[in-house]
């Protein structure tokens, strides 16, 4: 038996949707995060000391990071996966690694920064704002600029991430996409990005991961 360490408004929403299209049975335990400082509790360390989810667990392996659980899932039953050596391999193999590896930074970033601008004292607030545009309009938008031209024009090429079938580089690029449609408002963002989007959230196994492990943290 699976069973997902799954942490209310993370990421490990990409595994639960993957089970969900695999179609396989699976245990579900829920954690939620602290009120007041958002962090995940202390008994997520007792599945794995760095006390993150996703973390899976099965026949006595952890398995832990969303992409090479991910992986896993695809290599143990045989699915989500291109054959090897085709261009959709490797399209898989690239999106599957650039989602957190190069995209979810400047994502994260922008979050944090928009979050100093609103929060700061009044008194500081000058001097913040003043950091956070530089930082913003020098560094973070000019990338996520550049982020979201080349997402968008590769989906103006194909249906899904690594071609005409939906793989583990779709589970795990929708964060960051859900990302890209909530944080990146005042970029243009190209049709194919939200079509995209709406092709993941009208799957019946998307919904179904929505409702068992509740929405993704967006904002």
């Amino acid at each position: 038996m699976i069973t997902v360490h799954h942490l209310n408004q993370s990421r490990s929403h990409r595994v639960l949707w993957a089970l969900e299209e695999l179609e396989v049975p699976y245990e579900l335990v829920k954690y939620d995060r602290d009120p007041k400082t958002f962090l995940a509790p202390p008994a997520l360390q007792q599945i794995h000391p760095l006390g993150k989810s996703p973390v899976v667990v099965e026949d006595g392996a952890v398995h832990a990071e969303s992409g090479a659980i991910l992986e896993h899932l695809a290599d143990r039953f045989g699915k989500f996966r291109p054959a090897a050596g085709t261009q959709a391999a490797r399209d898989c193999r690239y999106f599957l690694h650039y989602a957190e590896g190069s995209l979810m930074p400047f994502l994260l970033l922008k979050l944090i920064f928009g979050k100093i601008k609103t929060g700061a004292p009044f008194l500081v607030r000058p001097i913040t704002n003043a950091i956070v545009s530089k930082v913003s309009g020098d560094f973070i938008d000019p990338n996520l600029t550049r982020h979201v031209k080349f997402i968008g024009d590769h989906l103006e090429k194909h249906a899904w991430f690594a071609g005409d079938e939906i793989s583990i580089a779709d589970f795990q690029m929708i964060y960051a996409m859900e990302g890209i449609l909530s944080r990146g408002k005042q970029f243009t963002l190209s049709p194919k990005i939200q079509q995209w989007v709406d092709s993941c959230r009208a799957r019946p196994a998307y919904k179904k991961a929505l409702e068992k492990g509740g929405p993704m943290m967006l904002d």
